[in-house]
């Protein structure tokens, strides 16, 4: 039997938890991972600094729950962006993918996700690329030395907006620590042919984040209301030859139906999965 492991982004679920409640949560739903957010809020960042018993707390909620953080999603670069013009931002950046990596390691953490944003709040100037390329090399040595992957998530706006953009920089790095994390959703919204897209990814794909888009709206699209070719795009999958992990990226932790709304999500992404024939069924 073909199956996946299916897994939900944290943003997804209630917010107001401990962490011992937000996985159970999940696997209660059916999901087998769940996607931790390092995001630029200062409660989110705050984790990177986390004591030796915080982390404990979080090592003993994925024991006790059986679901593990697989991923994490590092967009806190966007308030502190590797292409900055500022000095002390780019040594922010810095620290911050330094911790996160050592987060990872401590956590279980096998892929840390990065956001294609040269620069996100400030304008784009000269030398912005080559400051975000070089600062991806220098996350690159230190996740390498740590056997942690980085890796690439296409994006809206105007930098890596797509596979074949994100593929130019695993090309350069050329390491098995650096890969790509596409976004289905990203590559429709941006009006792009999805499945081309990702078969210019072959064999450097460790995940795939799905959401359903509209064009000048990346987020918050419920599925089904977008533009997103969600049964083409894993159909191509499938003829890829995929097995890895499938991410749910949803922004429901305001929302009292959170529950209902992740599951049903769940159901209707997977059928979808089986119709494009990359898992057998839904379970």
């Amino acid at each position: 039997m073909k199956s996946l492991p299916i897994g939900i982004y944290e943003k997804a679920l209630p917010f107001k938890v401990d962490w011992h409640e937000r996985l159970d949560t999940a696997k209660s739903v059916g999901f087998d991972f769940v996607e931790i957010s390092i995001d630029e809020s200062d409660e989110r960042r705050a984790r990177l600094d986390w004591n030796a018993s915080e982390r404990a707390n979080l090592r003993d909620a994925i024991a006790q729950s059986g679901i593990p953080l697989t991923t994490l999603c590092l967009s806190a670069h966007r308030k502190f962006p590797f292409g900055s013009a500022d000095p002390a931002t780019v040594a922010e950046a810095d620290a911050i993918m330094r911790k996160a990596i050592d987060f990872a390691v401590e956590i279980g953490v096998r892929v840390i996700q990065l956001a294609g944003y040269y620069v996100y709040y400030e304008p784009h100037v000269d030398g912005s690329f080559a400051r975000y390329r070089a600062g991806l090399q220098r996350g690159l040595e230190m996740a390498s030395k740590a056997g942690v992957t980085l890796a690439l998530e296409n994006v809206d706006g105007e930098d890596v907006t797509s596979v074949s953009k994100a593929m130019e920089f695993v090309h350069a790095f050329n390491s098995p620590y650096f890969q790509i994390y596409p976004d289905i959703g990203n590559l429709a919204e941006h009006e792009l042919d999805v499945c081309k897209e990702l078969e210019l990814g072959r064999g450097h794909l460790v995940g795939v984040h799905v959401k359903d888009t509209i064009l000048g709206e990346p987020r918050r699209v419920a599925f089904g209301e977008g533009v997103t070719p969600f049964i083409d795009a894993f159909a191509t999958l499938a003829n890829m030859g995929f097995t890895g992990p499938v991410l749910l990226e949803m922004w429901n932790d305001d929302s009292p139906d959170s529950l209902e709304i992740v599951a049903n999500a769940r159901r209707w992404v997977m059928d979808k999965m089986v119709e494009g024939g990359l898992i057998d069924s839904v379970n």
